[in-house]
């Protein structure tokens, strides 16, 4: 076993270099679209984590107690 798998590879034929080329064009293709994808989940990530927080700093209760007062006052019920 180990004597075929230390033989020198034939040399390819025409074909099965055209073959290798479009593979590896598409491999390639494949890795940019992961990139992008990983890029996309990861500003999505970001995103979202940023929206959770600015809404936990808006329900904390001090800022709760100071919107609901200012609004009291717009309305006049102070």
């Amino acid at each position: 076993m180990f004597k075929r798998l230390r033989r020198r590879p034939r040399p390819l034929d025409r074909l099965s270099e055209r073959r290798v080329e479009v593979l590896e064009r598409r491999v390639s293709q494949l890795e940019e679209l992961l990139e992008a994808l990983q890029d996309a989940v990861h500003r999505e990530s970001v995103r979202r984590n940023d929206e959770a927080a600015r809404l936990q700093r808006r329900t904390a209760p001090g800022e709760m107690a100071r919107a609901l007062a200012e609004d009291a006052r717009r309305r006049g019920l102070e």
